[in-house]
């Protein structure tokens, strides 16, 4: 070694110790102790110095080039496709597509270095989390399961924002069924829900949000609220409730921090994989994510519950279709015609030739469009398909008192929704649900 040599910090102080110990000031054994080695490694560092003095104290390997180092030229295909067709792939996602994909198979910390090296940022700023306490999961499938929806732009920013609900298993962080829709609705929910049902069955439990498909978020209670003390649910809440399933509502985004961190993994990972794909339509979205994605991310991210089985109870296409569905009362006119807005069905006699007038039914618009008419639980009218149309709470005077400014609810279907009034109106299902 010719010039100038260089030593590291741990390398100057051991030429301090052989110095010593050549000099005869120190003992083998005590300069063995102050280089924190053992007595066997220190014979051979003084081997090496009395041979080659300083120079002999250099690791080795200094300067050479790993027999295990990837080539510069691998390297720099790397580092091309990320720049070229995998920007917005995170480092582990990117470390997948290339073995995948590529056929280049490589660690996330070699490929974390070439980026970094070469002035890529990581694609998320990772923050220090703060200190909450965590919530065990469940001990087996079914017992709960988290959903939520996630408004972003999904097809890019140059396409309008639609929102993806997903619903997540509590026990092992399976994605059990997703969906693309244009806005957070009741009837996202219900088609989600019916999702479920038929590829898992029904749930003990569901944890979610306050949104107000959800949830009841006014502060109006009718008298018959207020006798039997709770208001009435919304249209997916009244579904819950006849499904057996245990509604529970969430105080805060880290309460459901599971299927909160999911829609952070499914944005950071759909995204760029749809991209890829040219995926830019809702329809198209929905069936990759079914018939492709969800498979792969399961098998990537689905952790090992703690107890096996589930605690799914199986329901069939039947009962899901007749129980996931809007629902409406309505009172029969004379004329045997249900009124809802401007729908008019027409009830067919009953049995002898009866008739139904002034008897109150409950009207279901199945996620088909169809409508069917019940009284209690004999079906006694059909009708065709139509569009759907948000179901709306309107407000009245009392006719009691004419000069009373107190308002009651009045429950509503029309075409579209008015101007709020000037309490707000609000979506609604059975009698008083909202």
């Amino acid at each position: 070694m010719e010039g100038m040599i260089v030593l590291s910090r741990k390398e100057a102080h051991r030429a301090r110790v052989m110095r010593e110990l050549t000099a005869g000031r120190i003992a083998l054994r005590e300069a063995a102790g102050v280089m924190r080695v053992c007595y066997r490694q220190a014979k051979r560092i003084r081997k090496r110095f009395l041979k080659k003095d300083i120079e002999g104290l250099v690791h080795g390997n200094r300067g050479r080039i790993p027999a295990n180092a990837m080539e510069s030229s691998l390297r720099d295909r790397i580092f091309s496709l990320h720049e070229e067709n995998y920007y917005d792939f995170n480092d582990t996602h990117f470390t997948e597509k290339l073995e995948e994909c590529e056929g280049i198979v490589t660690s996330r910390e070699t490929v974390r270095q070439i980026l970094r090296t070469r002035g890529t940022k990581a694609k998320r700023r990772r923050r220090p989390p703060r200190h909450r306490r965590r919530r065990p999961p469940k001990e087996r499938k079914g017992i709960m399961v988290q959903w939520d929806g996630s408004p972003h732009h999904w097809f890019g920013l140059n396409n309008p924002p639609c929102c993806l609900l997903n619903v997540v298993d509590d026990a092992d962080n399976d994605l059990l069924a997703g969906l693309f829709v244009p806005a957070e609705s009741s009837e996202g929910y219900l088609r989600l829900m019916a999702m479920l049902l038929e590829y898992h069955g029904i749930p003990l439990s569901a944890y979610h949000d306050r949104h107000t498909s959800l949830t009841r978020s006014d502060d109006y209670w009718s008298l018959e609220e207020q006798l039997q003390g709770f208001q009435y649910p919304t249209h997916v809440g009244r579904v819950l409730e006849e499904l057996g399933i245990e509604s529970i509502k969430a105080l805060s985004a880290q309460a459901k921090g599971r299927v909160e961190r999911k829609n952070g993994v499914l944005q950071d990972r759909m995204i760029p994989e749809m991209r890829l794909k040219g995926i830019q339509d809702i329809q198209t979205a929905n069936q990759w994510l079914e018939n492709e994605y969800i498979k792969r991310h399961n098998a990537r991210f689905t952790k090992k519950a703690e107890k096996e089985g589930s605690a799914f109870t199986p329901i069939s296409k039947e009962q899901i279709y007749h129980t996931v569905a809007f629902a409406y009362e309505a009172t029969v006119g004379n004329d045997n015609c249900v009124r809802l807005g401007g729908l008019i069905i027409d009830i067919p006699p009953g049995k002898n030739g009866r008739s139904f007038a002034k008897r109150k039914v409950l009207v279901r618009q199945h996620l088909d469009g169809k409508w069917t008419v019940w009284l209690h639980k004999e079906k006694i009218a059909n009708h065709a398909a139509t569009e759907f149309k948000e179901p709306v709470r309107s407000w009245k005077r009392r006719d009691t008192k004419p000069n009373s400014r107190a308002k009651e609810a009045l429950q509503v279907y029309i075409a579209s929704k008015p101007a709020p009034p000037q309490r707000g109106h609000f979506p609604f299902a059975v009698k008083g649900t909202y």
